[in-house]
């Protein structure tokens, strides 16, 4: 795990890589609402990103990134997220030990300064801000701390606050989703103080787009978001391919599938996979 930026690749490679990729998913008449930073790992860790967004958005295209806010007390990763027309910040406690417990983070980072790194970003960023509270049972479930996550969020004042759980399998399988009570309960208490609740607490469909290349996609989709097993199977339909497409991968090693909640998932099998956290910088 790291905490300092750095440059991972030109910002111009990365221009005309999308660029190449917009062309083929407007061939396909394929919609598209952003480009979206969400990178394996933290979007913010690259020192680029201001001039990554700027050099998208010269396409006309709106530009969203991700992210876990752990490098938000930076005054350059502000700066950067200031060009960006929506953001989504991760919030999942704001107190020291149950975010440690959830978010597993750097030893060196400290949740005070993120915090005060939110405030000081919502107050002068002038796009769509969102956050994401994921609720883990018997880490941040419980009345107390999601009281406090809420007073936080009324002074943050996001667009829409998001109430998530994990839908997909997360890094430690001991990792389970809030109760229906607990979810519920957090709701009503997000409802009293914040203008716009919703829940991410579902399947979020089948909607992968296809460029041309079955294989390639598939690779591309699975290494920073999990299939599930009936998303595969429509994306398939949708390139006009068979499973053997999937059996193929698996084999070769580059795909692998998981169990969660009695679902089969299919992920792009990395190394790192079994030691990532689940909100890790």
């Amino acid at each position: 795990m790291r905490v300092e930026r750095e440059a991972f690749y030109k910002p111009e490679e990365i221009a005309r890589g999308v660029k190449e990729k917009l062309k083929q998913v407007r061939e396909k008449n394929e919609p598209i609402d952003y480009l979206t930073f969400v990178s394996d790992g933290e979007p913010t860790l690259d020192a680029n990103l201001g001039r990554e967004i700027g050099l998208l958005k010269s396409s006309g295209m709106r530009v969203a990134v991700i992210t876990n806010a752990s490098l938000i007390w930076h005054e350059g990763v502000r700066q950067d997220l200031q060009e960006a027309d929506w953001v989504s910040l991760k919030v999942d406690a704001v107190s020291e030990e149950i975010w440690r417990r959830i978010n597993r983070p750097q030893k060196s980072l400290k949740l005070e300064p993120i915090l005060d790194g939110m405030l000081r970003f919502a107050d002068t960023f002038k796009g769509e801000l969102t956050t994401e509270s994921m609720l883990i049972q018997g880490r941040n479930d419980n009345s107390e701390e999601i009281e406090e996550v809420a007073s936080f969020l009324a002074e943050l004042r996001p667009d829409v606050a998001y109430l998530a759980i994990p839908t997909r399998p997360p890094a430690k399988r001991t990792v389970t989703a809030a109760s229906e009570q607990a979810i519920n309960m957090a709701y009503q208490i997000f409802s009293k103080r914040l203008s716009s609740v919703e829940y991410l607490v579902g399947y979020e469909g089948n909607a992968f787009a296809f460029t041309g290349n079955a294989e390639a996609d598939l690779l591309s989709i699975t290494s920073v978001h999990p299939m599930r097993e009936e998303a595969v199977i429509a994306f398939l339909k949708k390139a006009g391919s068979k499973w053997v497409v999937i059996d193929r991968l698996i084999e070769d090693g580059s795909l692998t599938e998981v169990e969660y909640q009695g679902r089969k998932f299919y992920m792009r099998k990395l190394p790192q996979r079994s030691r990532r956290s689940l909100h890790t910088t």
